[in-house]
């Protein structure tokens, strides 16, 4: 018989027993119920135990309440659980503490995660340094992480725009959104105009922001079926990518659709699209 959650809880009201409450909170998070998780590991925690000061973090964490996740996680730390390094990273990149994040990632790659260096390398690149992203990239490959070794099939790919990167992006397309695209963009590079469609609209259909821009472009750069180019920029668009709104302004705007134009430019613009930016005023200074 399935036990409800007011039985769990009931459970660990009755038990002072650190394992017993950890699992019981595990089981209350994996059923959604944040508050019953919470109390369970912050009781564990309370008594002493690293896990649940771990568990209590990620709980925190997940209800975006990142200030006390970060206090949870370096309690876990100071009693040993090094697991904790990477999610306090996450939590401090959250918070805008870049420095910070940086700091912990690295500090988990030390530990032995992998993750740490995954992260580590993207906050490089989003520093401009992308000679050090490559090298901690490429450590987390190295140590067989699986994503680190999909991510650098598309840094390669864009540094390299080299054809026989194809099965290294193919083996990373289920992986990495980002992989996905680079093949479509590939595959149509190499004449293969049909499969690069065929790959990007698998990529629109599972929800890929990274897909939806380049199908656009296909369709309208291409295959000249601008319809279908709406479509995939409204799909874009509608997910929030300012490259899908400009895109999609510049293609209403070819048909003459103005104050369509203007709302998505306007919506690139806030995004910091400084193309959409002089777009606008060019739009409304006719």
């Amino acid at each position: 018989m399935e036990v409800t959650s007011a039985q769990l809880l009931r459970k660990a009201h009755a038990t002072s027993d650190v394992d017993e409450l950890v699992t019981i909170g595990c089981d209350l998070a994996d059923g959604d119920e944040a508050g019953g998780a919470e109390y369970c590991f912050r009781r564990a925690s309370d008594l002493g135990d690293a896990v649940a000061a771990f568990n209590l973090g990620n709980c925190l964490a997940g209800q975006e309440r990142f200030r006390e996740a970060v206090d949870a996680y370096e309690l876990a730390l100071d009693r040993g659980e090094t697991d904790a390094w990477l999610n306090l990273g996450l939590v401090l990149d959250d918070l805008g503490d870049l420095a910070g994040a940086m700091r912990a990632y690295e500090q988990a790659e030390r530990a032995g995660d992998s993750g740490g260096a995954v992260m580590l390398a993207f906050a490089l690149r989003e520093q401009g340094e992308r000679d050090a992203a490559f090298e901690a990239m490429e450590r987390a490959e190295a140590a067989g992480h699986e994503l680190a070794a999909a991510v650098l099939a598309c840094w390669r790919w864009c540094t390299s725009l080299d054809p026989s990167l194809e099965p290294a992006l193919r083996a990373a397309a289920e992986l990495y959104p980002s992989a996905r695209a680079d093949l479509g963009r590939l595959l149509v590079d190499t004449g293969r105009v049909e499969e690069g469609r065929l790959v990007y609209l698998r990529g629109v259909e599972l929800g890929e922001t990274e897909s939806m821009v380049p199908l656009g472009n296909l369709y309208a750069d291409v295959l000249g079926d601008d319809a279908a180019a709406e479509a995939a920029y409204r799909a874009g668009a509608e997910l929030g990518d300012a490259h899908a709104h400009h895109n999609l302004a510049v293609l209403l705007e070819r048909h003459g659709d103005l104050a369509g134009a203007e709302r998505h430019f306007r919506h690139a613009a806030q995004s910091g699209d400084t193309l959409a930016e002089a777009a606008l005023r060019d739009l409304l200074e006719d």
